[in-house]
């Protein structure tokens, strides 16, 4: 197959998924062979505990190395506060976080990652946190190399879809569920439903849509048509809806997270299904509907301290990695063993932190985080 066709049978793969969580492994591995990579995942990361949790996998990965890494290795792995700094959406490789000269002589790639025959691992945030993200990511072989250009350009090509499948998989929190079944499954859950045609016209709403109707403060039924009351929101929510009726490609980038404010000043968030392909053409089918609506209210969009920290000091994610390190563990000789790497290193990395920070002793550094991350520290 040409790229085209094969990025379009995996988009409608990757949707159908967001309503068959079992499809995820699969979804995953072609994702893999598509990028030209060995193995992927969806994970979720904290940078302040340095742990992790596994979503779903290919399971091309040992069960012992995956143990290992969790149970050890997520807090030598570079990536592992990579999500900070990073921008929503877009390919992060290892030599976006450090030279990678640099990384094949920590303790992480020669205990964990060059055993396995394993060069690189390209991740994508899909949903920050105050304490951690959502990630999709991409181990790619040594028989491949490092990332290049090639495999960020299709990553690009199939981020977006994972994203608002993994998001509206998160806002429904199905199990099992079948596809042509998705109305009386999604009547019961929190956010509410929508669905609606290629115009939006809505066809369908489950309790809790008809509810944000009825209360009228977020959402309005205009002339039979869904209407958020922010006019850009409309807008939005309109062409995303106009493109579901193209099929799953089409919808691209747009309609991800449309952001909807109530008049009470309340957030929400809308994510857009289509229904125009694939397993969800079924349920789409029996209500004419090109598009399923989910909304529920927004998360705080408040950084982390440690994005905070960053940004403000212009930190790249190696000197974030060992800014922290210095906060939990101490003298150079502790981070470099609690990071993998030589003290020389860490001692280059802690000259540029008092730079940047106008400091010059540890304590300071460590002040200076204690005043991110605790208000009462002065």
């Amino acid at each position: 197959m040409s790229e085209s066709e094969q990025l379009s049978t995996l988009i409608g793969e990757i949707y159908d998924a967001a309503l068959e969580p079992p499809l995820w492994p699969k979804v995953l591995a072609d994702s893999a062979r598509f990028v030209d990579g060995f193995s992927a995942a969806l994970v979720f990361k904290d940078a302040t505990k340095k742990s992790g949790n596994l979503y779903y996998d290919t399971g091309d990965i040992e069960p012992r190395y995956k143990q290992l890494y969790f149970d050890t290795y997520v807090r030598l792995d570079p990536s592992t506060t990579s999500h900070v700094l990073a921008e929503v959406g877009e390919p992060i490789a290892t030599a976006d976080i450090m030279p990678y000269d640099e990384f094949l002589e920590t303790r992480f790639y020669k205990e964990w990652a060059r055993p396995q025959g394993l060069a690189d691992f390209v991740t994508a945030v899909l949903e920050k946190s105050t304490t951690g993200a959502a990630l999709f990511g991409v181990f790619r072989h040594e028989r491949h190399g490092p990332a290049d250009e090639e495999m960020r350009r299709r990553m690009r090509l199939i981020i977006p879809h994972i994203r608002r499948a993994a998001l509206i998989g998160r806002v429904i929190d199905l199990k099992t569920a079948e596809a042509d079944t998705l109305a009386d499954t999604v009547d019961g859950v929190s956010a509410g439903m929508f669905m609606v045609d290629a115009s939006a016209r809505i066809v369908h709403a489950n309790a809790s849509g008809h509810a944000m109707l009825a209360q009228g403060s977020l959402l309005r039924a205009v002339g039979g048509k869904l209407a958020p009351n922010d006019a850009s929101a409309e807008q939005g929510l309109n062409e995303v809806c106009a493109m579901a009726e193209r099929g799953d490609a089409a919808v691209g980038v747009k309609g991800i997270a449309i952001p909807l404010t109530a008049i009470d000043g309340d957030h929400h968030v809308a994510h857009v299904l289509p229904l125009t392909s694939g397993a969800r053409r079924r349920a789409g089918s029996t209500y004419a509907a090109a598009a399923a609506v989910f909304v529920h209210k927004a998360a705080l969009d408040t950084p982390s301290p440690q994005e905070v920290i960053a940004k403000l000091y212009k930190l790249t994610p190696t000197e974030l990695r060992v800014l922290l390190a210095i906060v939990e563990v101490g003298g150079v000789p502790e981070v470099a063993e609690a990071l993998g790497i030589a003290t020389s290193t860490v001692k280059t990395h802690l000259g540029r932190l008092f730079h940047k920070t106008n400091t010059n002793r540890q304590v300071d550094l460590v002040k200076l985080v204690a005043r991110y991350t605790n208000p009462l520290v002065s």
